[in-house]
């Protein structure tokens, strides 16, 4: 299934495509720090409130992987203007909800539309771009993939602050316009093949899967994990529907997802390290919050602008990688990008609570550098191998595998912040004796002998225990990023027709 658009329509087409990708990354973001005032209007509970966040989840990572064979059976044309017409539409649904069951109910099918729009956007670009140019292409799409979810809470909280919480939808209806008119106008249809039935019982069980795994992971700690009867179901849910599977696509006449996917090392090793990329950014990113807001009394707008040099350092990272591709082994690249990954998750490892917003910019500056240098190289090499008949399905593996790594990277991160902080609690207890010289030299505020100076002590304890409990998360996170590195070497050089000859981001 391969589209060739004329050349003067790339501008258009890429335009199109990224208005697209933006408004749906940004989607997986700017609604979280809009999520308390939400939760006034709409009459809900902390634990409710979180199925705005939930559904949309658990909707976009089950539709992500029948993608392919969707746009196989009426054309990925069709099927994109559909979903960015469906996303755009349900997000003007969720602005105008007037109850928590309405807006669990549109954020379910704006996740289901939604989930089309990233792979979608990854395999028409591999095709609108001559192979020589899927560097730059690759460029410009991790662009938006990554920008987005780095800029979404700085502009969530200023809409929220300055307008109204249901801005953070409505913002979506300009993308969305802009990209269905040059979808419709600019982007070529492919060819259907109907001859390809869909494997019912292999999407059954791989929706199931994934629907139980992100139940399980987005409600664990809510729940105290397996002390909860609803997490070990879930759990049990998720491991033999996996099972069920991997056994029936082994057998199948024409399984789920073809195999030949898994037969391609560059992919494989890809779809790997995406996950790896996908844990080490947005567990990041879903950690610094509350760090700086609640452990160091930044307002929202200030954490906000705290984090966005990332984007800075992935655009500028992303102009040079688009320089140096085809020039130099893009497995040095990569190499470069978990290097500058790592040396951030380092320097935050090393933090106090009483690191400067410098530092704070800083390291999210290196990390920015990191994420531009790791992902045209990486997109483009974990397709080099591929047929054009096997990129879609091949991009909607790859968006759920991100996504995937993403969910369990914020989890993990936040079941181990939690227990690791009542565990450096009780260790910092053990040293406040009246015999120790903490106490001898403690503030008069800090006394405790008195039942207010003993409450503001325990609160900086806890402040404290905390803050080391941020500080082992980062150090955790580089040291994966540094186990993952060596898998770089798994992948295949890029073959020399898919090396770019004019290989630039921005010309």
């Amino acid at each position: 299934m391969t589209a060739q658009p004329a050349p003067q329509n790339l501008g258009m087409i890429t335009l199109s495509i990224m208005a697209a990708t933006i408004m749906q990354v940004l989607d997986t973001t700017i609604a979280n720090v809009a999520l308390p005032h939400m939760q006034g209007s709409l009459s809900a509970t902390q634990d409710q409130i979180s199925w705005v966040l939930t559904s949309y989840i658990v909707a976009a990572a089950i539709m992500t992987p029948p993608t392919g064979w969707l746009a196989n059976r009426f054309g990925r044309k069709r099927l994109f203007a559909g979903a960015v017409l469906g996303f755009t539409l349900t997000s003007m649904l969720c602005g105008a909800a007037q109850s928590l069951n309405q807006m669990v109910l549109f954020r379910l099918m704006q996740g289901m539309f939604g989930a089309a729009l990233v792979p979608l956007s990854q395999a028409t670009l591999l095709d609108a771009y001559p192979r020589e140019q899927h560097g730059k292409a690759m460029a410009l799409w991790g662009m938006g993939v990554m920008v987005g979810p780095i800029l979404g809470p700085t502009l969530g909280g200023w809409l929220t602050e300055n307008w109204d919480w249901r801005w953070v939808f409505y913002i979506n209806i300009p993308f969305g316009v802009l990209s269905l008119a040059g979808i419709l106008s600019f982007v070529p249809e492919t060819r259907p093949d109907r001859s390809r039935k869909l494997d019912w019982f292999g999407f059954a069980m791989l929706s199931l899967a994934i629907g139980a795994l992100q139940m399980m992971l987005d409600r664990g700690e809510l729940k105290d994990w397996f002390a909860s009867s609803e997490i070990v179901v879930e759990a049990l849910l998720t491991v033999a529907a996996f099972y069920l599977f991997f056994a029936h696509s082994a057998t199948a006449a024409q399984p789920f997802l073809s195999p030949a996917l898994f037969r391609n090392r560059n992919l494989v090793t890809g779809l790997c390290l995406i996950f790896v990329v996908g844990i080490m950014l947005l567990a990041t990113l879903a950690l610094l919050p509350p760090f700086l807001q609640e452990l160091k009394g930044f307002p929202v707008i200030t954490t906000g602008f705290a984090l966005a040099p990332r984007g800075v350092g992935t655009l500028i990272s992303m102009i040079i990688v688009g320089r140096l591709v085809g020039k130099v082994d893009a497995r040095i690249l990569l190499a470069v990008g978990f290097g500058f990954i790592a040396l951030s998750l380092g320097q935050m490892a090393q933090w106090t609570l009483d690191v400067p917003i410098g530092g704070v910019v800083r390291s999210g500056l290196v990390q920015g550098l990191g994420v531009g240098f790791i992902m045209p190289p990486l997109t483009t090499m974990a397709f080099s191998t591929l047929p054009p008949t096997l990129r879609t399905e091949a991009a909607g593996m790859f968006s759920l595998m991100r996504n995937i790594g993403s969910s369990i990277g914020i989890s993990m991160v936040v079941a181990l912040l939690s227990h690791n902080t009542q565990v450096n609690h009780s260790i910092l207890v053990e040293s406040i004796t009246p015999f120790s010289d903490i106490v001898r030299n403690l503030p008069p505020a800090w006394n405790p002998a008195s039942p207010a100076g003993l409450t503001a002590l325990n609160a900086e304890i806890t402040r404290q225990a905390a803050g080391i409990s941020y500080l082992n998360d980062f150090r955790l996170m580089m040291w994966m990023t540094l186990a993952a590195a060596p898998m770089i070497l798994l992948l295949k050089p890029l073959p020399r027709a898919v090396k770019p000859t004019q290989a630039a981001v921005m010309e």
